[in-house]
């Protein structure tokens, strides 16, 4: 239900309950629907209280305006920057949110018209049902701030094929609805005009039957084939280049592979590579590949480490100068310091990545089901990639 005495337009999230369907509206159209601090606290309310309401048993997602979620607010870390730790609560609150989201016991459906990037596409990717348009826009570009690829997808991302998942956390390549469904991102892929009338379908449903569900998604949905210049066509180099052990070596590949026939796609990739964060690619990189051996529970609490080390300036400034840069001064020049991938130390690197004292620790469960256990390697798109090494 929505709050009472507070217009309906001027909340940040809206809640509603429709039978057996309840309904979360990410309602900051003209903000991206960024999450803020109260949109986590009001996601949490309405997801907690709902997974334990007998009478919920479909829970659909949704945002109104031109993007789904364009991520975290980032205003809101630059703000919050003094007194030390003035964010860890809505940090813990939405890391908590994330694993909530993953072993939610309800069924779930995202309807994902338009930007869904950073911790925005947390609300999204987990769910049992993901439904996309071509007009979705999926991205990880956190290392491009001095940030570091969070809310779960130092796992999701290293699952996917080959070496995908590091190119979409350090060079922030965006993907599209065809894409997103073929690497397993999302589950359905259904044109926007007929977004409104699947919703509707699924609410005249009032069930959480997941075959039933599944059926009324495919009536709207089509079977997806990437366009010849997408990034998927280019696994070969991709799996070549970002496969290197280090950063540096990463990038000389890269380079030498731009300069092949054929391969200008490259240019726009190298050049939001070498404009990033030294920093935050060195964290990234480090994160994805840990996140190969990692449960999602231990990703979680490594990605909260790396954010409340990031947030306290433990190593680097960058995070700061990278929002500024992007948000507050709009010039898009930061001063990153260090400024070069060889300047940035190795051992420094080790101390974000420490383990904190464990009552300090995100305290989630260690064992959960999860929509992700074993889906790459078993969707198409990876015996695809398999079978072409």
């Amino acid at each position: 239900m929505g709050q009472e005495g507070v217009k309906r337009d001027e909340q940040v999230v809206l809640g509603e309950e429709i039978g057996n369907i309840r309904v979360i509206t990410l309602n900051r159209p003209r903000q991206l629907n960024v999450i803020s601090s109260k949109v986590v606290s009001l996601l949490a309310e309405y997801l907690e209280k709902w997974e334990k309401d007998d009478k919920a048993e479909l829970v659909i997602i949704k945002a109104i305006g031109r993007a789904f979620s364009a991520g975290g607010d980032l205003k809101m870390f630059y703000d919050g920057r003094e007194p030390r730790d003035s964010c860890l609560e809505v940090v813990y609150r939405m890391y908590w949110l994330c694993y909530h989201i993953h072993s939610y016991k309800k069924t779930q459906v995202a309807l994902v018209h338009g930007i869904s990037m950073g911790g925005g596409a947390s609300l999204m990717v987990p769910m049992k049902f993901s439904v996309v348009t071509e007009k979705t826009v999926f991205a990880t570009p956190e290392a491009t701030i001095g940030f570091h690829t969070d809310c779960g997808f130092s796992y999701m991302l290293s699952h996917l094929p080959g070496h995908l998942g590091e190119f979409i956390a350090l060079t922030g390549a965006r993907l599209n609805g065809k894409e997103l469904v073929t690497v397993g991102l999302a589950t359905h892929y259904v044109p926007s005009e007929k977004m409104p009338e699947l919703e509707k379908r699924l609410m005249c449903l009032n069930s959480g039957d997941r075959n039933a569900i599944k059926s009324a998604i495919e009536e709207f949905s089509l079977d997806v084939k990437v366009d010849e210049d997408s990034v998927l066509n280019k696994q070969s180099t991709i799996n070549e280049c970002f496969s290197k052990d280090s950063v540096e070596e990463i990038i000389k590949s890269f380079e030498t592979e731009a300069r092949k026939e054929g391969n200008a796609w490259i240019g726009p990739m190298l050049k939001s590579l070498k404009r990033s964060s030294p920093t935050g690619l060195k964290i990234t990189l480090r994160s994805i590949r840990e996140g190969r051996n990692q449960t999602l529970a231990e990703s979680l609490k490594k990605e909260f480490r790396l954010t409340m080390n990031i947030l306290r300036t433990t190593i680097s400034n960058d995070v700061y100068e990278g929002i500024r840069a992007l948000t507050i001064d709009k010039d898009n020049a930061p001063k990153w310091d260090p400024p070069t991938l060889d300047k940035v130390n190795g051992e420094k690197v080790d101390i974000v990545f420490q383990p904190f004292k464990e009552e300090l620790e995100l305290q989630i469960p260690e064992k959960e089901e999860c929509r992700w256990d074993g889906k790459y390697e078993h969707s198409a798109y990876a015996q695809v990639t398999e079978e072409a090494k």
